[in-house]
């Protein structure tokens, strides 16, 4: 039987080995690619159309959400189960709007990863069960992890949540250029159309923002500028 196709996407190359190493000792799933950005993950989904993506949220660059965003709409038959070691409701209620197949916890074990993807290659959804019975209790809530909303962010295009995460990162405006393969002007236009939208108008609060909606993690080491 031809086995599971699976790309990981996780930005620390130790937890990538020990994901691999784990699923190699699976039969039916085979780990054809891995990615360290939320970018090179949709990049090698072009290429390889894997059946199963593992996808870990805060990654640089391009995050989890957004690439998962971008790969449902250009291949909805990959199937894409969230990684992340938060189970708040910023996080919970954003893979439920872009359409992921299921949502583990990192402290998962290996079986329980091996029979996430053996589920959602199947079409069904699968959550980490903790998650699973809060979601079951009550509806999913709208709040960040600060109690800001984060419904606003289904109001920016994918391109102003690419250049969100790059200002909130502390990237210059030439530099988000550079990596997204546009010109400056059109960087500061982004730039001025998600404050709009989010009513912020400073770098520092739309950092603050981004780590409230889950976009980077508290501890990346950001530049305001």
């Amino acid at each position: 039987m031809k086995p599971i196709t699976v790309l990981l996407a996780e930005d620390h190359q130790i937890v990538r080995e020990g994901f691999r190493c784990l699923l190699s000792n699976e039969p039916d799933i085979q780990v054809v690619a891995e990615a360290e950005s939320g970018r090179q993950a949709v990049e090698l989904i072009k290429e390889l159309q894997p059946e199963v993506v593992v996808m870990d949220i805060a990654m640089p660059l391009l995050n989890g959400l957004e690439a998962t965003r971008q790969i449902r709409r250009d291949f909805p038959a990959i199937k894409i189960l969230i990684l992340s070691a938060h189970s708040d409701d910023a996080y919970i209620e954003q893979v439920f709007q872009l359409g992921a197949a299921g949502f583990l916890l990192k402290q998962t074990s290996s079986g329980m990863l091996a029979k996430a993807i053996r589920e959602v290659h199947k079409g069904k959804k699968f959550y980490t069960p903790s998650v699973s019975q809060r979601l079951t209790s009550r509806q999913t809530a709208t709040v960040g992890r600060e109690g800001k909303p984060v419904t606003k962010l289904n109001h920016l295009s994918s391109r102003e949540m690419e250049v969100l995460q790059l200002v909130a990162e502390g990237k210059p405006n030439k530099q988000i250029a550079d990596e997204l393969k546009i010109s400056f002007k059109t960087v500061d236009k982004h730039r001025q159309h998600l404050m709009a939208k989010l009513n912020i108008h400073d770098t520092a609060s739309l950092t603050r923002y981004a780590i409230s909606a889950g976009i980077i993690e508290n501890s990346v080491q950001v530049t305001v500028i």
